[in-house]
C-alpha cells in the first residue's frame, strides 16, 4: 500500500521500463499488402529522396528508426529485427509502410529456380578455359 491508502500496482518489472505491444507499433495489422514479398533475407535499401523522415507526421520512431538504419547501409528484414529486437511479423508491417511511403525499396532474392544451373556454369567456366 501506498502512502495515500491505495495499493501500488505494476503490471510491468521496474528494470524492463514501459512496454510497448508489438500490435500498438503497427496500429493493430499483423501483415500488409506487400508481406507476401518479404524474406526475412530481402534487402531493404533506403530512397535517394528520403531525407527527413522524421518530419513525416504519419511515421512512428520505430518507422524513422528503419529507415535511419538502412541510409547507412542496406539490412536485410532479419538485420533490422534483430536490431531493434522486434518481432519479424512486426518489423514487415513497418517496412511494407515505409514501401507504400516511398522511404525506401526492398530487393527480392533471386528465386532458386532462376539461378542458372551449376551444369551450365562449369560448361561455360570450361569453354573459357579452352580458349
Amino acid at each position: 500500500m501506498s502512502a495515500d491508502g491505495q495499493a501500488a500496482s505494476h503490471w510491468f518489472d521496474d528494470d524492463a521500463g514501459p512496454v510497448v505491444r508489438p500490435y500498438a507499433m503497427t496500429r493493430g495489422r499483423t501483415t500488409h499488402a506487400a508481406q507476401h514479398r518479404l524474406d526475412l533475407i530481402a534487402v531493404v535499401v533506403t530512397e535517394a529522396d528520403a531525407d527527413h523522415p522524421d518530419t513525416d507526421p504519419t511515421l512512428s520512431p520505430e518507422h524513422v528508426d528503419i529507415v535511419e538504419l538502412c541510409r547507412g547501409a542496406p539490412q536485410s528484414v532479419a538485420e533490422i529485427a534483430a536490431e531493434f529486437d522486434l518481432p519479424t511479423g512486426v518489423v514487415r508491417v513497418l517496412i511494407g509502410d515505409l514501401v507504400d511511403g516511398g522511404f525506401i525499396r526492398v530487393n527480392r532474392p533471386v528465386p532458386p529456380a532462376e539461378l542458372p544451373d551449376e551444369s551450365i556454369l562449369r560448361d561455360v567456366i570450361n569453354g573459357l578455359r579452352a580458349l
